[in-house]
């Protein structure tokens, strides 16, 4: 697995977890350490994101910097992102 690959991993784990906590809290409102829990899973989401967009390129086309989403090589056109 490569860097790219193992960061998208860690992503989705980090994603994973707050959505679980977020859906938990949906019948757990009061549950202060699964809010806090889920606080923690969404901060390092988005420092995952944010670091995997800094060395790779967007990861949506909802990014901050737009601009760059569009940019060549498309992956079809043989480049990597």
């Amino acid at each position: 697995m490569n860097e790219r690959e193992a960061l998208l991993r860690e992503i989705s784990k980090a994603q994973f977890a707050a959505w679980e906590l977020h859906l938990y809290l949906d019948t757990h409102f009061p549950d202060a350490r699964a809010v806090s829990l889920m606080n923690g899973y969404e901060k390092k989401y988005r420092a995952l994101v944010a670091r995997y967009e800094e060395k790779f390129g967007p990861l949506t086309a909802f990014c901050d910097s737009d601009e760059r989403w569009t940019a060549g090589p498309w992956p079809w056109e043989g480049g990597k992102r």
